[in-house]
């Protein structure tokens, strides 16, 4: 078994899939996606969505889980969700964000604000958003976020391109997909996690 991550896939996204360069092609710009997650991830893995399967609304989020519960099923992959901003089961996005995880449950494995696993000897948390940053002038949903104790961090949320900005935050790693367009492999992060500690 492999172990995968990624964040904000933002399928049914209309203006994103024009910045992401397929113009008003949303059909094509979700294919890619879903082409790329079958490339990379194999029967058995596992895949962590750092939340922001989509943009938000019932009818695009309601496709992105079946589409993303079919990937699971004819690929024998086991799903894991950290919610973002905009999917209905995290709290910022939705008060009644409860009921909803009910229906994230159907396709995934597990739905969690957070997690933390061992990689490369190293505490590794996983969330959608940064202990710092942003893709706008001002951190938002500052109350969702981690507090910054010194682990790695997994994170999406700010649609940089930068996998690694030690002038931001030396031990956060972005998996969005507008960094990697496709996703990031254990032994990726670990790489990184152990070139951080080669050169302290």
């Amino acid at each position: 078994m492999s172990v995968w991550f990624t964040s904000d896939l933002h399928l049914r996204h209309a203006r994103l899939v024009e910045i992401r360069g397929f113009e008003a092609e949303i059909d094509a710009h979700d294919e890619s996606i879903l082409d790329a997650l079958g490339t990379a991830v194999g029967s058995g893995d596992q895949l962590w969505i750092l939340g922001d399967i989509t943009v938000g609304g019932k009818a695009a989020e309601d496709w992105a889980l079946r589409a993303l519960g079919e990937f699971a099923r004819t690929r024998n992959v086991e799903l894991h969700l950290i919610p973002g901003n905009h999917d209905s089961c995290h709290p910022m996005a939705n008060r009644n964000s409860h009921i909803r995880q009910r229906v994230f449950l159907e396709t995934f494995a597990s739905v969690q604000l957070f997690a933390r696993r061992k990689i490369a000897t190293e505490t590794v948390l996983l969330s959608h958003f940064p202990y710092v940053g942003d893709h706008t002038a001002e951190d938002r949903g500052v109350k969702y976020r981690l507090q910054d104790e010194g682990d790695w961090l997994l994170h999406g949320h700010t649609h940089q391109d930068c996998v690694l900005d030690p002038s931001v935050h030396p031990r956060q790693i972005h998996v969005g997909w507008d960094s990697w367009r496709r996703p990031v492999h254990v032994d990726e992060i670990a790489e990184i996690i152990g070139s951080d500690a080669s050169t302290r």
